[in-house]
């Protein structure tokens, strides 16, 4: 077998050089579109747009209702137990 075929140590070598070269492409895809995302954060941010905000809203919407409710009662909870809500005190 040549070089490229061959089965080294129980290791298919053009098998593995695919899939090495698939995550590479995959990984600057993923830093193209990352570079993209923070330009629209940029844009945002130069029409007035609370980027902290914009990331935390994002992040809400990936969950679930319920996950939301549940997260925001015991961020409430902990909140009164601190005395960070007007009348808490």
């Amino acid at each position: 077998m040549t070089e490229t075929g061959t089965n080294h140590g129980g290791v298919a070598g053009d098998q593995l050089r695919a899939f090495i070269e698939r995550i590479e492409r995959l990984e600057e895809e993923k830093k193209v579109i990352a570079d993209d995302i923070k330009d629209v954060y940029a844009e945002a941010k130069g029409n007035g747009f609370d980027v902290k905000i914009l990331r935390k809203i994002i992040a809400l919407r990936t969950k679930q209702p319920h996950e939301r409710e549940e997260e925001e009662a015991i961020l409430d909870l902990y909140k009164h137990a601190l005395g960070m809500v007007s009348g808490s005190e």
